[in-house]
């Protein structure tokens, strides 16, 4: 079987570049501070009118709406606030991986899932097996000096998408099969959207090894997946995602819902590390032991709450009368509707991700409602929902390296289809993924795994995850609609005429 998927992938015509910059999915060079203007301390320009036109016509339609809406929204967090003030990371739900079939264990999970949008998988892989990888990661990137990575001089993130640990990880059927767990938590409301969420494709992303003492890789409060795509027509309006939030009803947004973010476009602008895929989490596996204080990542547990937020804060400013520091700043009685209407997206920026702060988005308590995951142990996986705000301690206080791989979860769909055919170019030249910085990568690099070797060290699920094996449509006990994603991707990944 192995022999015949090798031949398979050989004989499948791949377009292939010599060069990435002529690639229709090349970025720029860069690193992780590409899209993060405090990163890079690039300067940030006002957008341009057109964003005041698009917001202009939301509260045309809308303007009552919106206004009710926004008070109800400010007195649902201020309750919401105290909560996080009181419980810290403990609000953060976990399960064990061995606890994914007790259904008493799933269903309290769930709730508290589906309520923070955040969780810590325990024990997804072994400890020994976790910092096996970390040691063989540690002898790669010593192996290539080379390597590039954020900040320049004593990198904590690095430009690597290949090395055999990220290889190992992502194709692990543990890590799979977890990916699938937590993504059985959304659900479509068309039964017939070409989507599997059982069947997780194997995103290429960076790592991070952050040392004690580090202040460099602060990176504060922030959403991935686009910025001003979210409030726009042919970005997350495709699929009109936030449209009950931009007509007044918030409460009815469902950020669980997949089908209608079927047809997003969330990288307008091509960013250098932008992300162009459907990600339903955030994610990263831990190879070390890292808690609160530690240089970890923190997340707002604040759910749909939040998003609301950060997506209503345009369209509303508060009265000049009352000053930041005065108790009625934030009252709802003090922000009205914006008049005149500004470009202005409080801190979305195009080609980069939205980033948030206490001085943009008040009323969100950044300080007091960013709060650190819990302690975790090589081979524990922590998960976040793709509109939830996180970022990082701003120090790391604690003794010891505390690294991480990031892995985020990732649905098989049309689009992430053709997303994995142009990744499964890049792991073949070693070049970077599509979605991030251009360059030559590791195309050189010592102890980089061929095709071959590394589909040896795969077990099918691996290999499909890759795009470096078909799918089977005929599986028993599938639903339609996910057999028909599955020949499509066949048919999309050039399988269709190997079946």
């Amino acid at each position: 079987m192995y022999s015949h998927y090798c031949r398979a992938l050989r004989s499948i015509h791949i377009p292939r570049q010599t060069s990435r910059t002529t690639s229709t999915f090349s970025k720029a060079v860069g690193d992780i501070s590409s899209v993060f203007p405090s990163l890079s301390g690039s300067t940030i320009a006002p957008l341009p009118p057109r964003f005041a036109d698009i917001k202009l016509q939301i509260v045309q339609r809308n303007a009552a709406q919106l206004q009710e809406s926004w008070t109800r929204l400010l007195s649902a967090l201020e309750k919401e606030k105290q909560a996080i003030k009181a419980e810290g990371s403990k609000v953060v739900p976990e399960i064990r991986f061995n606890e994914l079939n007790d259904m008493g264990q799933r269903t309290a999970f769930r709730d508290r899932l589906r309520k923070r949008g955040v969780a810590v998988v325990r024990g997804v892989v072994s400890e020994q097996e976790a910092l096996g990888w970390k040691e063989l990661l540690e002898r790669y990137i010593a192996s290539n000096p080379q390597v590039r990575g954020f900040p320049s001089t004593n990198p904590t993130v690095y430009e690597l998408y290949w090395s055999p640990t990220q290889i190992l990880a992502r194709s692990h059927p543990n890590i799979l099969r977890t990916q699938s767990f937590l993504m059985s938590h959304w659900h479509s409301s068309s039964y017939n959207a070409l989507i599997s969420s059982s069947h997780p494709i194997s995103y290429a992303d960076r790592l991070r090894v952050r040392q004690p003492g580090d202040v460099g890789f602060a990176l504060g409060p922030h959403v991935d997946g686009g910025s001003c795509e979210r409030w726009e027509v042919n970005g997350y309006g495709r699929g009109k995602v936030f449209d009950s939030i931009f007509e007044g009803r918030w409460e009815a947004f469902d950020p669980w819902e997949s089908s209608c973010r079927l047809p997003v476009v969330s990288d307008l602008y091509n960013g250098a590390g932008a992300c162009s895929t459907f990600r339903m989490f955030q994610g990263w596996l831990s190879m070390s032991n890292s808690g609160p204080g530690e240089g970890t990542l923190q997340i707002n547990p604040m759910g749909r709450l939040a998003t609301a937020y950060y997506l209503l804060r345009p369209f509303f400013a508060p009265s000049s009368e009352v000053n930041t520091n005065s108790s009625l700043f934030l009252r709802p009685e003090n922000w009205t509707l914006e008049e005149p209407v500004s470009s202005a997206l409080q801190g979305a920026v195009p080609s980069h991700c939205q980033e948030l702060n206490s001085t943009l988005h008040p009323h969100l308590d950044l300080a007091n409602t960013m709060v650190p995951v819990p302690k975790v142990h090589p081979g524990d996986y922590v998960a976040w929902h793709c509109d939830t705000i996180h970022g990082v301690e701003k120090e790391h206080c604690g003794s010891s390296v505390s690294s991480v791989l990031y892995i985020p979860a990732c649905p098989l769909t049309e689009a992430n289809a053709r997303y994995l055919k142009h990744q499964r170019e890049s792991f073949l030249e070693g070049f970077p993924a599509p979605d991030y910085p251009s360059g030559e990568g590791e195309s050189s690099y010592l102890g980089r795994l061929s095709p071959e070797y590394a589909m040896k060290a795969m077990e099918m699920e691996g290999r499909q995850a890759m795009g470096l094996a078909p799918y089977d449509p005929n599986s028993p006990g599938l639903p339609e609609a996910e057999r028909a994603m599955l020949a499509k991707s066949n048919e999309i990944l050039g399988f269709e005429s190997h079946l």
